[in-house]
This record gives structure tokens, C-alpha cells and sequence, in this order.
């Protein structure tokens, strides 16, 4: 009769999700002196429920952890390049608006599938010899004791001086080590359905289609390589339960009835069945960190609550894990009074942009309003800053910040008097 007894494997870090926060801290702090083990539940490449956009601000921070790891990147075949976004409004009208800058050294964006995505850089750390990977472990349980954490899988327990919680929306790291509960209000739901032959795509860009009977929330079009297309719908939760929602129901009646959509999905197929998916978003502060433990990314409420996009954040939380880790074991403190300070550094960073696009979110709610704003963005460059914002690098929201933008935001600037931020 087979032992059931597993044996205790000692590492100085445990991190839990293979993603692209768990992936860059990982990367970061390989050739550092430190054991680490890298646990996900799933095999790579696995598919990840997701709207597949990168954002300049991906591309931004593979810069910022490694030149050569954007170079890498930039070389991916499984992807395709955007460079701005149409705009629907209640009212059907549309308005592009181009990322295109004047300098050369904007970051691009992309859409690409999280299977290939976030293959792409699990890759970059599996051959790394301080790393060690444990794919197809399924967390079970979690164990704090005074000078080590205790981690279960189904095959395997672990032992390390600190955990790191980098297993999305979903964490047991956050479930086990924290008392934060899911609030409606600060959560979003999303369904995604992937698409083959969808037509129309004139424009070299990404659609975001905000229609009355789904707002604060949007439907959108996002072209992938291949003819392919990743089709999807979010909207706040409290929303969905207020209303009674059927978010995949909804989904299937937009593509098939809505007009400005069903005429361009009549020849499309669909390549899998409707996918659901949750997002914590970070309209509020909530705990990132405690004794023995960092969350990161999606499991640390760091989604963007306007547009549902948190690779960046999850990158960018990667990057600050990593620094704060190297101090923590330079000083022996993994207790929760010193990982404050990486809650201090997560949210001074990131706070302001959460905390606009909150903003944005409660103010485009409103469909006249909305309809309004996007008509008028043709000629009213504050308006152009707002929309563009939304999907582009934190320097625009920089702009909403300042006083000058909301006055100017009603008052028609045409073209003419100011540089179009589409040059």
C-alpha cells in the first residue's frame, strides 16, 4: 500500500501563481542568493479567461525589469499589434482615437492570447537555477508559524520564510491569510468568447462598445492575429445583481440582435463556449500584505476599475515585491509592521491612476452623458485625453489630475487651436 506521507521541501520564498506577477518577481530576484519556488495549479501553457490587451504600460514595465526581456517579446509571433481605440456610444456613433505619438520611443500595444502571453514569460524563468518550478500543484492548505510558512499541495508541502499570493482573482493565499471579503461594489464580471471571421475591422485598433443597457460596463471587439478575435462583455457586479444579469445571455443577444454588431458576426464562428471570469478591482485600498506574506496583482485588488486591465499593475507589483524581499531578508523582517512598507510603495504608486479611473467609471455611467462626451471628443482634445487614458500609459491620467482639464473638458477646443494628441 502506497505511503501517503509527503515530504517538506525548505525554500526561503513560496510563491503561488505563475502568472505575470508571480513570473516577474520570480525573474527579479533570480541571482539573488534566494531559493525559490514557483508553485501553479495549472501546466503551461494554459489558457487564462482574460481580454488578452496589452497596454503600452505592459510593454513599459518588461522594459523596466529587462530590456532585452521586451526584446524578447517584441519578437513573439502570437500577437497582434494596436494603435488606438474606437469608441461606441449609447447613441451607436463611434470615434477613433490613435495612440500614435510624435516620439518614436512610445511603447506599442498588443493583443495577444494569455496562453501565449503568459507562456512567453514563464518561459523566460523555467530554466533559471535558482528558480523551482511546481506546475500542476494544487494549493490545500496554508500554515503560519513564528519562523515559517507552511504550504500544502496535493503532492507536495513546502517550508519558506515568506509566502507570496500571485494566484489572481481568485488566491488562497488571500482567502487563508486575510479577512478580505468580496464587495459587489469594488468587482467586476466578465465573459469572453473566442471568435473566428468576425468582419469589419477598418481601423488598426481595439473596440470598446458602451451601450445603454450595460453600462457602467462595456462589450468589446479585440483583434487577434489569424483572422481570430476575442469578443467580450464586463460589467460592475453590484450592477449585475441589481439588474439580474445573465452576462452570458446578454453576450449572446448583443452579437446576434444588437444593430451596430450582428451584421459583422453573421459569417463568424465561435471557437469556444461562452467563459466567465471575476475581477477585484482597485476602487478601494484593501490589505496587500501581513505577517509572513505579500499579495500581488489580481490578488491584491489591483485591476484597473474603468477598463478590467491588470496586467500592468500585476507586473508593475512584481517589480515592487521584488525589491521589498531583498531588504526583508537583508534585515531578517518578514513580520506584517515591516511589509507595510510594500503597501505604502503598491498604492503610492498606483493609487492616483486606480483612484481616476474610478472616477472616470462613476462619471461615464450615464448615457446621455457618455453619448455627449465621445461625440464631442472629435473636437475637444480634453475629451481625447479622457478616452484615451482609459487604455494608454499613466502620463495621460497625469492630465486629469490637474484643475485645467475639467474646465476645459466642456468647453469645444477644436483641433485647430491645440496639437490632437492622435499626431
Amino acid at each position: 500500500m502506497p505511503s501517503t506521507l509527503k515530504t517538506k521541501i525548505e525554500f526561503d520564498i513560496i510563491i503561488v501563481g505563475a502568472g505575470p506577477a508571480g513570473c516577474t518577481t520570480a525573474y527579479q530576484l533570480s541571482g539573488k542568493g534566494l531559493k525559490i519556488a514557483l508553485i501553479d495549479k495549472d501546466v503551461f501553457p494554459r489558457d487564462k479567461i482574460c481580454g488578452d490587451g496589452l497596454s503600452p504600460d505592459v510593454i513599459n514595465q518588461l522594459n523596466r525589469i529587462n530590456p532585452a526581456l521586451a526584446e524578447n517579446f517584441q519578437k513573439l509571433p502570437q500577437k497582434k499589434g494596436w494603435s488606438g481605440v474606437r469608441f461606441f456610444a449609447p447613441n451607436y456613433k463611434h470615434i477613433d482615437i490613435s495612440f500614435k505619438k510624435k516620439t518614436q520611443s512610445a511603447s506599442p500595444a498588443f493583443v495577444s492570447k494569455r496562453m501565449d502571453f503568459d507562456y512567453f514569460f514563464f518561459k523566460q524563468v523555467q530554466d533559471a537555477p535558482d528558480i523551482h518550478l511546481f506546475q500542476g500543484h494544487k494549493i490545500t492548505a496554508i500554515e503560519r508559524l513564528e519562523n515559517e510558512i507552511i504550504v500544502t499541495s496535493d503532492q507536495q508541502i513546502f517550508s519558506g520564510k515568506v509566502i507570496l499570493g500571485a494566484d489572481g482573482a481568485n488566491s488562497i493565499v488571500n482567502r487563508k491569510l486575510t479577512d478580505t471579503k468580496l464587495e459587489k461594489h469594488h468587482h467586476c464580471a466578465g465573459v469572453r468568447q473566442y471568435y473566428s471571421g468576425v468582419e469589419e475591422f477598418p481601423h488598426d485598433g481595439i473596440e470598446l462598445h458602451y451601450y445603454t443597457d450595460i453600462l457602467p460596463g462595456y462589450f468589446w471587439i479585440f483583434a487577434l492575429p489569424n483572422g481570430q478575435a476575442n469578443v467580450g462583455l464586463g460589467m460592475l457586479s453590484s450592477e449585475i445583481s441589481k439588474r439580474r444579469v445573465n452576462l452570458k445571455e446578454k453576450l449572446k443577444d448583443i452579437i446576434e440582435n444588437h444593430p451596430n454588431i450582428k451584421d459583422r458576426f453573421a459569417n463568424a464562428k465561435p471557437m469556444e463556449k461562452i467563459q466567465g471570469f471575476g475581477l477585484p478591482v482597485g476602487s478601494r485600498k484593501v490589505a496587500c500584505s501581513g505577517d509572513r506574506f505579500l499579495l500581488l496583482g489580481d490578488a491584491a485588488s489591483l485591476i484597473d476599475p474603468l477598463t478590467g486591465e491588470g496586467i500592468g499593475n500585476a507586473i508593475r507589483s512584481g517589480r515592487i515585491a521584488a525589491n521589498h524581499l531583498l531588504e526583508a531578508f537583508a534585515k531578517n523582517r518578514f513580520d506584517a509592521a515591516f511589509n507595510k512598507q510594500y503597501d505604502k510603495e503598491i498604492y503610492r504608486k498606483m493609487w492616483t491612476e486606480l483612484r481616476i479611473s474610478t472616477y472616470i467609471q462613476r462619471m461615464l455611467r450615464y448615457p446621455k452623458t457618455l453619448s455627449f462626451l465621445i461625440n464631442k471628443a472629435a473636437d475637444n482634445r480634453s475629451m481625447q485625453v479622457l478616452l484615451t487614458s482609459m487604455l494608454n500609459d499613466i502620463d495621460l491620467k497625469k492630465e486629469l489630475r490637474k484643475p485645467s482639464f475639467y474646465s476645459s473638458l466642456f468647453f469645444n477646443q477644436s483641433k485647430k487651436q491645440k496639437d490632437s494628441i492622435s499626431q
